[in-house]
């Protein structure tokens, strides 16, 4: 993924060793999370017709790929991914343009993007706090940012899928995922919705994690519960009163933001919000 540091080492070739890059139709149906919530905001219904796009993180391009397909006048997949990204020009570069970037260095004039996308990406990177300055610095004054952010306190730990593992300090979330068998040590490092609020204090944010899970099926719902036990959780959700949900926020597995560089408010209907809200982002 994106990033260099000192301290910790990039995750370079990612998509080798993580094969969920890889899954075509689960991170084909992220995209569609991604452009209904991006369509809504815009008010276009999904279309990112005539804007300039860059999935930053973007490995196998899938997502990318989607950005295109939605209309976007020029994409951009920018990663340290060298093996995630020639497979992406060999499948998507008639129509995105593949780059080989770090994200504390992106390869673009000043506010000369539209669209920025930012999916599960954070808590692979050396320094997320520099790329988030740095996509900041390439946004245009009028163009959005897409946050897909995991949260410390969610309770299944998605890569290792084991309870907890984010909540431990590193030496003993090291010592947990040896004891499972499921790594040498646990790379990632997630932060808190506090500390993601601090990682994003240069922008202005529009939450839409409620929203999404109270309409699932309005932002293609179906990426965050597949199947039959996802068409439960669905209606599970759905008979639950908002205010009981809303305590559900803090330990949600993932905060979907929009961010703009202030000024922009969402174009399309009003959503529905929690009761009593936590203070505005």
């Amino acid at each position: 993924m994106v990033g260099v540091g000192k301290e910790r080492v990039a995750q370079l070739e990612y998509s080798e060793f993580q094969a969920a890059m890889l899954d075509e139709e689960k991170r084909r149906r992220k995209a569609a999370k991604i452009i209904a919530v991006l369509g809504h905001y815009l008010g276009t219904d999904g279309s990112l017709a005539g804007l300039t796009v860059a999935d930053i993180g973007c490995s196998a391009g899938f997502i990318a790929d989607e950005l295109a397909a939605a209309g976007a006048r020029h994409t951009f997949g920018v990663d340290i991914d060298v093996p995630g990204l020639r497979k992406a020009a060999t499948r998507f570069g008639e129509r995105v343009e593949f780059v080989c970037a770090d994200g504390t260095a992106l390869p673009f004039p000043d506010g000369s993007l539209d669209v920025l996308v930012f999916n599960h990406i954070y808590e692979h990177v050396v320094d997320p706090d520099a790329i988030m300055a740095e996509m900041h610095r390439v946004l245009a004054d009028d163009g959005v940012l897409y946050l897909g952010l995991g949260n410390r306190l969610g309770v299944m730990e998605p890569h290792y899928k084991l309870p907890f593992l984010s909540y431990l300090p590193p030496a003993l979330a090291d010592r947990y995922v040896r004891l499972f068998g499921r790594a040498d040590n646990y790379y990632e490092r997630y932060r808190t919705r506090r500390g993601l609020r601090r990682m994003v204090r240069g922008f202005q944010v529009h939450d839409y994690t409620f929203p999404v899970l109270a309409t699932p099926a309005r932002f293609a719902g179906g990426e965050l519960f597949p199947g039959v036990a996802g068409r439960i959780v669905q209606k599970v959700l759905a008979a639950i009163p908002r205010g009981v949900l809303r305590l559900l926020l803090p330990v949600v597995p993932t905060y979907l933001w929009v961010a703009t560089k202030g000024g922009r408010v969402p174009a399309g209907p009003v959503l529905p919000q929690p009761p009593d809200p936590v203070r505005p982002l």
